[in-house]
């Protein structure tokens, strides 16, 4: 019997509609903005997140990282959580390529209060660094998924614009965020300048990230998408995934959080196991190893040799991601396993 994967909701694989669309898609040269297919897409996500332009990139990482260059200039210091991806898992990304530095603050499951901002947002002094941008993550992953308000975004930027710094919304995961909270994806733009979005997660195309702000930004962006080596040929072949993945794949979502809800309820009565409840708002669950007496390590290890597979996430925990190609049965045989093992 095949593992039941959870590592990630990156490991989908694209269903035969959206193989179809791919192979179907009118493709041309997107270096000279000629691929009809990545242009309908950009329109598209622009229209939905309420901002001038769009721009298709191949990864999350790039779009942050873009966004980050975008907004910033050398010595420039940007204000991140600090348990997000961009400080965490982008391998210091903003000071290879931006020559910024990041000034971590530990927000509570990402948010952060004004307080903790005015704090953070250093005096204006030529020997410091100038305060050019706040970075905020939707769903924020190491806090298993939670949710950032649109409300405490918007108060966020209000923020940043009376200080002249802006923000920029890593929404990687953005798409759940709307389906947990029924936000409509502009309610999460108002609060950000420059948004990323991905594909290639909880809407299971195979590749594919997108940036979105006003025009004169992505007239920028598409500069540094080129010296960052993201400049892509015909490339409607991934973009008409993507668009497949926003037509069948976004109100399905639902499906994925009561899966995570589900399994995180069976793990928490899991003797050896302890899930933070509150944090499981979308499709993550993390599972604090330690009352099993075991290394993070060994759990993962025992899981995987009796066919379940996930992730390590903080310092002693295990992560799980529900996602379309594992079912609810799948979970439900994934959590028996785990209740027979602890």
């Amino acid at each position: 019997m095949d593992a039941i994967d959870l590592r990630s909701d990156t490991v989908t694989k694209p269903s035969r509609g959206m193989l179809e669309a791919m192979m179907k898609a009118d493709v041309g040269d997107d270096v000279f903005g000629e691929d009809p297919t990545v242009n309908a897409l950009q329109a598209r996500v622009a229209r939905l997140f309420g901002k001038d332009d769009a721009l298709f990139v191949p990864s999350g990482t790039m779009g942050n990282e873009i966004c980050i260059k975008v907004h910033t200039e050398p010595g420039d210091e940007i204000i991140v959580d600090a348990d997000s991806h961009i400080f965490v898992y982008e391998t210091a990304a903003p000071s290879l390529l931006s020559g910024v530095q990041m000034s971590p603050v530990k927000g509570n499951r990402g948010v952060f209060t004004v307080e903790q901002l005015k704090a953070a947002v250093r005096a204006r002094a030529y020997y410091l660094p100038a305060t050019k941008l706040i970075c905020v993550e939707n769903t924020h992953g190491r806090s298993g998924g939670s949710v950032v308000p649109a409300g405490t975004l918007r108060a966020i930027r209000e923020f940043a614009a009376a200080e002249k710094i802006k923000v920029h919304l890593d929404g990687a995961r953005i798409w759940n965020a709307c389906a947990a909270s029924g936000a409509d994806p502009k309610e999460f733009a108002g609060g950000a300048d420059s948004i990323s979005v991905c594909f290639s997660k909880g809407l299971g195309a195979p590749i594919g990230s997108m940036i979105v702000g006003d025009a004169d930004f992505i007239e920028r962006a598409r500069r540094y998408r080129k010296i960052f080596g993201g400049g892509m040929r015909q490339v409607g072949v991934l973009a008409a995934a993507a668009l497949y993945a926003l037509d069948h794949n976004i109100e399905r979502l639902k499906e994925d959080h009561a899966k995570a809800r589900y399994l995180a309820g069976e793990l928490n009565q899991t003797k050896g196991l302890r899930v933070d409840m509150e944090e499981v708002q979308t499709n993550m669950v993390i599972a604090e190893t330690e009352p099993s007496g075991k290394t993070q390590a060994e759990v993962l290890e025992i899981l995987k040799s009796n066919g379940v597979l996930m992730t390590s996430e903080r310092r002693s925990a295990i992560r799980a991601v529900t996602h379309l190609d594992v079912s609810m049965e799948q979970v439900r045989r994934a959590a028996a396993i785990i209740r027979s093992l602890f």
